[in-house]
């Protein structure tokens, strides 16, 4: 059996990704005819259109779509064997990193994060995607470099190293009355309660915690990010519960607010980071990790610094 061309892997990872011959072809430094001569040696050898017409764009085939993440990969196995090495020069790098989080890690990790990006490869930038619904495949398709998030519900070859433990706390506007008298499970049920769940979800651990003591509480908001639940509980009675590490912004926010502890027992949150594990042996992606790991390593130093001083 003769051996394939395997240029033809990289001309079809390319078409692919870029749902266009004219993409494709630029990406490769070709003219758009001789992409379409190789479109058509690819369907020839797989026995298949791979993209075909619908309007004025083309779209992949089943196959097509069954094939990318395994053409993706050997294309990307491919590059590895001839760029290999132990040592990358972070400062003269051009790369993008892509991070996966949600805004509490945003907000609380990602200035040091560009700034230590500055200083040590300021030839590369980072982008931050938002967590989404049915996209536990972007880590496994290279859409992403690396996912900070709470979950642990990842596919068996996902890499995952902790981060940190944070804890829930509660946060209600400064002269709010529940500050009236000491909190306790009863008093903190009594008032209104925003939810943040990005899913629209409305209970969770606090609602549990608070079920084994008999007891409810009313959530009369649900947002899907923590930064809108801060700004719709400083000005109403609302209270709204979230990780510890929000409050590190709060003071630069100008918000007259105030955290206490809520009076529930139930297990601190687990934050970690998840790759995969194709990027294990990559010099730069090391570097990110061994970044992200050394910034989350202030937390406790940091949280100390947020709770009003007696």
């Amino acid at each position: 059996m003769p051996m394939p061309d395997m240029n033809l892997l990289i001309a079809l990872d390319a078409l692919l990704e870029e749902g266009s011959v004219v993409g494709a072809a630029r990406r490769m430094h070709l003219s758009p005819a001789a992409m379409s001569r190789t479109l058509t040696r690819i369907r020839e050898a797989l026995g298949d259109p791979v993209l075909v017409r619908a309007g004025r764009g083309l779209v992949p085939t089943p196959r097509a779509l069954a094939l990318q993440a395994q053409v993706r990969s050997l294309v990307e196995q491919a590059n590895e064997v001839f760029q290999a090495r132990d040592e990358v020069d972070m400062s003269l790098l051009e790369r993008r990193f892509n991070v996966r989080s949600n805004d509490v890690f945003f907000g609380a990790f990602g200035g040091q994060l560009v700034d230590t990006l500055r200083v040590h490869a300021p030839l590369s930038t980072l982008r931050f995607a938002p967590e989404g619904e049915g996209d536990d495949d972007a880590l496994r398709e290279g859409r992403i470099d690396l996912h900070v998030t709470s979950r642990r519900n990842f596919g068996p070859e996902i890499k995952v190293q902790l981060l940190f433990y944070t804890r829930f706390v509660a946060l209600a506007r400064e002269d709010h009355p529940i500050f009236d008298a000491p909190i306790t499970p009863e008093s903190f049920v009594r008032y209104d309660h925003v939810s943040v769940s990005r899913r629209g979800r409305a209970h969770g651990p606090i609602d549990l915690a608070l079920e084994a003591l008999g007891l409810s509480r009313r959530v009369a908001l649900t947002t899907p990010n923590f930064h809108s639940a801060i700004f719709s509980t400083a000005s109403s009675n609302l209270i709204v519960s979230l990780p510890e590490t929000v409050l590190w912004g709060m003071r630069e926010l100008g918000l007259r607010m105030r955290p206490f502890v809520i009076p529930l027992d139930f297990e601190p949150v687990q934050v970690v980071q998840a790759w995969h594990p194709r990027c294990d042996k990559d010099p730069a992606h090391r570097w990110l990790r061994q970044t992200v790991k050394q910034i989350c390593a202030t937390v406790e130093e940091r949280n100390a610094g947020v709770w009003p001083q007696p």
